[in-house]
């Protein structure tokens, strides 16, 4: 394992906080939903392998990790985030004009997002990705006519489907699985619409009508606590979830996965790219906290471990979707080394 490489970065956290820094010891990691039970792992096995204390991992969701990340640097401010997408271009701005200008993007692996249901729900469920969207989305077209979606019911969309109350239990705008859902999801499920594609509407139309859910009852926003989605699935079986196939992972004896286009995410599928609605999952860490914030350096050597990433490790145990073998020796030079990441734009 390679030896993290210290730079001049270390001086400008010094130079805010001077000695204060050391008087946190315990590494403050915030983020993604989706990363975090990833993290959390790494953060225990780094602890009872050194004995140091165990990192702080808060559950923020990759929007308000991002705030939270670009605040500043010094002891008062996070040291990595965890991120179920790639950093947006206003979040960099914001992270620079903060001070925040030396930072290492990781994309530790991949995911896919599911769409579950209880195991009580004894249908087969198998959606196409324009049915999902016709179900979740703001705005659908009906008789030709782009309207307020009408629909209550899965048996309007396709008669096959059981004539049972649409009711999905979502992640929020701030999340990254948002995002990542309205990107992967529901604008390649508008884009299969007849409606779209015959009238030639190409991305920007799509982009900026078929992006909103729904308000009117059948989507539900659960927040960034995912177990409370699995307690709402059970409770009612005819409901679905949406959330990080890691997550799904974890609950399979409660939950099952509803397939996509015949495709269900499971670590091949989402490997392969065959289940269409899988991404990347990243986190970033301030380069400036190296060698001041205790174990910093150690931790981020046991998040790059083979042990931790490989396929076969602990991390893919729990669902990760573990990176090539290329990518993932460019993974650990890139942090180990603290690479500064590429301008966004």
């Amino acid at each position: 394992m390679k030896t993290i490489k210290l730079t001049a970065s270390v001086l400008a956290i010094t130079a805010v906080v001077g000695t204060a820094a050391t008087a946190r010891d315990a590494i403050r990691i915030v983020g993604s939903s989706t990363v975090f039970p990833y993290t959390q792992a790494v953060a225990e096995q780094f602890a009872n392998i050194t004995g140091a204390p165990s990192p702080i991992v808060e559950s923020t969701g990759t929007g308000g990790g991002m705030k939270i990340f670009c605040e500043g640097i010094g002891e008062n401010t996070a040291d990595i985030t965890g991120a179920s997408r790639a950093m947006k271009a206003s979040e960099y701005e914001l992270c620079q004009s903060n001070g925040v200008t030396d930072i290492t993007e990781a994309l530790i692996g991949f995911d896919g997002l599911s769409i579950a249901i209880s195991r009580a729900n004894d249908f087969a469920w198998d959606l196409k990705l324009s049915e999902v969207y016709q179900a979740l989305a703001a705005q659908v077209p009906v008789d030709g006519e782009w309207v307020d979606n009408p629909y209550t019911t899965w048996d309007q969309i396709n008669p096959d489907l059981p004539a049972v109350e649409i009711l999905a239990y979502g992640p929020p705008p701030t999340s990254g699985t948002r995002d990542a859902f309205v990107e992967l999801a529901m604008h390649a499920g508008c884009e299969e619409l007849e409606y779209v594609r015959e009238s030639g509407f190409d991305g920007d139309w799509v982009e900026e009508n078929c992006s909103r859910m729904r308000t009117d009852g059948p989507f539900v926003e659960a927040g960034e606590n995912d177990n409370l989605i699995v307690q709402r699935l059970e409770a009612d079986p005819n409901a679905v979830g949406i959330f990080g196939y890691s997550f799904l992972f974890e609950n399979l004896d409660r939950l099952k996965a509803v397939s996509i286009e015949g495709v269900e995410p499971n670590s091949s599928t989402i490997a392969d790219k065959s289940y269409p609605v899988s991404r990347p999952l990243f986190f970033y860490v301030k380069n400036a906290h190296r060698g001041v914030i205790p174990n910093l350096n150690e931790f981020l050597e046991e998040y790059m471990s083979n042990d931790a990433l490989e396929q076969g490790g602990y991390l893919s145990e729990r669902g990760l979707v573990s990176l090539a073998d290329d990518l993932l020796m460019k993974l650990q030079d890139a942090v180990l080394n603290g690479m500064n990441m590429e301008p966004k734009s």
